[in-house]
């Protein structure tokens, strides 16, 4: 009975201090290394052209500068096709993005695919 009161105590002790570390982290982030700022960003899951939001409605100024991360929200991870805007109405896609749990994920020019414009 003792043991058991221990574990229990240990299990109380140690499950906040997970929490808290799991709430620290960084959550998922994209990279903007494309050569313009960033107005759109929509994923959808590989292949299925099903759209989410629009992700830089969580930016405080609502665009990606270069070099400037964003946090993804509502995004589980897995593979995505992403659908980038940019001011001008130019639109380009890219494709088969992995994204990891608390990581960060980049796009480049060079990963810009079938752009309009």
């Amino acid at each position: 009975m003792a043991r058991a009161l221990i574990a229990v105590g240990v299990a109380l002790l140690v499950l906040p201090t997970t929490a808290l570390a799991q709430s620290k982290g960084k959550g998922i982030r994209l990279w903007n290394l494309t050569s313009a700022t960033i107005s759109s960003f929509e994923l959808s899951p590989a292949g299925k052209n099903e759209w989410g939001p629009n992700q830089t409605l969580n930016d405080k100024d609502k665009e990606v500068d270069h070099d400037e991360r964003l946090r993804i929200t509502g995004v589980e991870p897995g593979r995505y096709d992403a659908k980038v805007g940019y001011s001008g109405a130019r639109q380009c896609f890219v494709r088969d993005i992995e994204i990891k749990a608390d990581a960060v994920f980049s796009v480049s020019d060079k990963d810009l695919k079938d752009c309009n414009k």
